[in-house]
């Protein structure tokens, strides 16, 4: 059975995404990539050897990035087999995006859970 192995990130919607990241950064040192997100770098517990990255980002209110649901946050999963974990959503009922996209950085699916929250699947690169 595919399953989470940890989670890939947390997103925002901002009514003022500058703004807001500097607070995070003056009160709670929150210190992004110039231009970029917040990565926080870890290794793995199970494989060690396998560096591991959690991003947390803000996005403009407006954005459609969280797809259609209104929703002001969006967690990211990772994930050992993106194709499994679809299937085996898809099979349970849920509802799973149709929109896939893959990219030097991994794999990425959506799901709405049966309360409205959107998901975000990552399947990093081996």
């Amino acid at each position: 059975m595919a399953k989470v192995i940890g989670i890939g990130g947390v997103f925002f919607k901002s009514d003022d995404p500058e703004r807001l990241y500097a607070w995070y950064e003056k009160h709670l040192g929150l210190c992004r990539n110039p231009g970029g997100p917040v990565i926080f770098p870890w290794q793995r517990a199970d494989e060690p050897h396998q560096a591991g990255m959690t991003v947390w980002s803000l996005f403009p209110r407006g954005s459609d990035y969280f797809g259609p649901t209104n929703v002001a946050f969006m967690v990211n999963y990772i994930v050992d087999d993106l194709d499994g974990m679809l299937a085996d959503l898809r099979a349970a009922g849920a509802a799973v995006d149709a929109r896939r996209e893959d990219a030097e950085y991994g794999r990425f699916a959506w799901v709405t859970d049966p309360e409205g929250n959107r998901l975000e699947l990552w399947q990093p690169p081996k």
